[in-house]
């Protein structure tokens, strides 16, 4: 598996690696996990980590595109090619951006090429504002559209992806194993993790509203400062806590914070552990997501859902695909609006508990982890059977 990014983190593309090594984990198959330099080691049975050697002058690696990955992508193909030379692998498994060189050494290797497609890669130079490189999104495009010819399968987590992949392959075999609440699999949250979060957090009297996640630009974070501005104005009560970020930008939003004087009503904890932020999301009256880009659905979206809470969702691709009226208040992607929605919750408590209730009964009637471990035992079983026979590519 090729894994180009910092593992473990605890953000978007990295979790979603984590799970799906938990997948083919508790199918009992042995992983090489090739990634990079960086990131917390992990324990699960049958994976093991190995990283490209460690390059000091880049000690961090943000979200999307970045002009240090080509160097680290370079380093991880290398290690790619000494695994392939030196032992037996029956599959090549690639997330992102390693799913180009995979291709190339699917074919050098006469291995079956699995990509796992969490987003459309042009769309994501759109996402994070290198759009205008136009001669490098075209790249893009021609690179995902050989990948998508040229792979054994195509893992997606949406139906936007789906749409992508039959447009350039009709005939795909394709899977969809949608991303899933991280508490489905076995991630639980102690009375403990929950007090102690709450012993730090100045919550006596407060209405919480919480947002986990990236703080990169799609993200919105913009549209949910200006909103909490309103809110305060009309809830003194009210609490906006933000978890995650990289040091630099939870500097600057602090300094945002302070330059429209919500100190009392925004709180910046960092990135924290992926089990204490479920002890982050157990204090929360209100989540939000103000996502404004971008179609792939948030990964936090899923764990929001079967967190039993009320959330407050843009009403953008990303969101609806999984998200209704239902289960969630959607709205315009505006400070006003986004406010307006926050504002609906906090004066509706049974409004909160309906959703919050119906939002974890839609998360435990479709997000499970047995049906999606039927369905990739399914695309890995002709493999099993046709080991080193490259006549399956």
């Amino acid at each position: 598996m090729l894994a180009p990014e910092p593992f473990f983190e605890p953000r978007g593309t990295p979790i979603s690696v984590y799970l799906r090594l938990q997948q083919l984990s508790r199918l009992g198959h042995e992983v090489a996990v090739l990634t990079y330099h960086l990131g917390q080691g992990i324990e699960l049975p049958g994976v093991r980590l190995y990283r490209i050697p460690n390059v000091r002058l880049i000690p961090e690696v943000k979200a999307g595109p970045s002009w240090a990955k080509p160097l680290l992508d370079a380093m991880l193909f290398a290690l790619a090619v000494k695994h392939l030379l030196t032992a037996k692998y029956q599959v090549i498994h690639t997330h992102e951006e390693a799913a180009m060189f995979g291709m190339l050494l699917a074919a050098l290797f006469r291995k079956p090429h699995i990509y796992d497609m969490h987003s459309s890669l042009p769309r994501q130079l759109e996402n994070f504002r290198f759009g205008n490189w136009w001669p490098l999104v075209k790249a893009f495009e021609l690179l995902e559209r050989w990948v998508l010819r040229t792979c054994y399968a195509v893992i997606t987590v949406g139906a936007d992806l789906e749409q992508i992949v039959r447009r350039v392959k009709p005939e795909a075999r394709l899977v969809r194993l949608e991303n899933l609440p991280v508490q489905a699999y076995g991630i639980r949250l102690s009375p403990e993790a929950v007090a102690a979060v709450r012993s730090r957090l100045p919550l006596a009297e407060r209405l919480c509203i919480v947002y986990t996640g990236t703080f990169e630009p799609y993200q919105g974070l913009d549209l949910l400062l200006d909103s909490a501005k309103i809110v305060a104005s009309h809830e003194p009560a009210a609490l906006f806590i933000w978890v995650g970020g990289r040091p630099d930008q939870v500097r600057y939003w602090r300094d945002q914070v302070e330059a429209n004087d919500l100190q009392n009503h925004v709180l910046l904890v960092g990135a924290v552990p992926l089990t204490e932020s479920l002890a982050y999301l157990e204090t929360a009256d209100i989540l939000v997501s103000p996502r404004r880009d971008g179609t792939s659905i948030p990964l936090k979206i899923y764990t929001y859902l079967q967190s039993g809470k009320p959330i407050v969702a843009t009403r953008s691709c990303a969101h609806t695909q999984v998200l209704s009226a239902a289960t969630a208040v959607l709205v315009e992607p505006t400070p006003e609006a986004l406010a307006a929605g926050i504002l609906r919750l906090v004066g509706d408590p049974a409004l909160r508990q309906e959703l919050g209730a119906q939002a974890r009964a839609l998360a435990l009637e479709k997000f499970r982890l047995a049906e999606q471990l039927d369905r990739l035992a399914d695309l890995y079983r002709p493999l099993e059977a046709a080991a080193g026979n490259p006549s399956v590519r």
